[in-house]
């Protein structure tokens, strides 16, 4: 309980109050790359639910694919268990916002373990699917491969990683600080609040890079993204879902 009170203690940072109800769970987001493109609103409007405004930074409209180690995910009060709770994740998202709160929607989560898949698609009602995704190291250098072949979607980002910290632009708070996520449910719409401490973002470079995720049947992300972020991690706790 020490690690979710110092979460919880650190609140200067966020865009409204945390939830006066308890923490449903905890988890953990690590080795973290984030990948950012801008893409014109008549692509991304249809890929989001109409309840939903587009959130836009300097009248961009962006969407992130990040790639990520989820780790120690466990409801509160229990303890995590590893071969659930550890696995690769690609969450592909769109920046929306609703009555005042900006957050995120997920156009696509994969994961590399079906039955995480199962599970966390079961009590979240989130997107999640079954891929096979991987990460290597090796010194400086890193490597995310992801393959989905129902879809067609795949990731092959090599990279290479800095020492320290960098400090953060507007941008890249705008793109990285988001404290709710958006679920529909056919004509239900919730919203999911999250708390973390702000994302310690590192140096890092592409050295080898390729994408294939085609949104909407029509059209293909873009081959480099425009921006793009590492973070070693953050630990969070999520709420139980709202309905709005």
């Amino acid at each position: 309980m020490a690690i979710t009170r110092e979460i919880l203690s650190q609140t200067t940072h966020r865009p409204w109050l945390l939830p006066e109800s308890p923490w449903r769970w905890y988890q953990e987001w690590n080795k973290a790359l984030f990948l950012h493109w801008t893409l014109p609103a008549e692509v991304v409007r249809p890929l989001v639910p109409t309840r939903l405004l587009l959130d836009r930074f300097n009248g961009q409209t962006w969407i992130s694919l990040v790639a990520f180690r989820m780790e120690k995910i466990r409801p509160r009060n229990l303890p995590p268990v590893s071969a659930l709770s550890d696995f690769y994740e690609i969450n592909l998202r769109a920046y929306v916002t609703h009555n005042g709160k900006a957050g995120v929607y997920f156009l696509n989560i994969e994961a590399e373990k079906f039955l995480s898949v199962l599970i966390a698609r079961t009590l979240s009602g989130l997107p999640y699917e079954k891929a096979a995704i991987a990460r290597s190291e090796q010194g400086n250098m890193a490597r995310y491969l992801s393959r989905n072949p129902r879809k067609d979607f795949s990731l092959d980002a090599s990279f290479e990683l800095g020492q320290g910290n960098v400090p953060k632009t507007e941008l890249d708070w705008w793109l990285t600080e988001r404290y709710c996520l958006y679920l529909d449910r056919g004509p239900k719409l919730y919203r999911f609040d999250i708390h973390h401490a702000p994302w310690e973002l590192s140096p890092v470079k592409l050295t080898d890079f390729k994408v294939h995720y085609r949104l909407n049947n029509f059209f293909t992300l873009p081959t480099m993204p425009d921006s793009y972020h590492y973070s070693p991690g953050v630990k969070a706790v999520a709420w139980r879902e709202e309905l709005l």
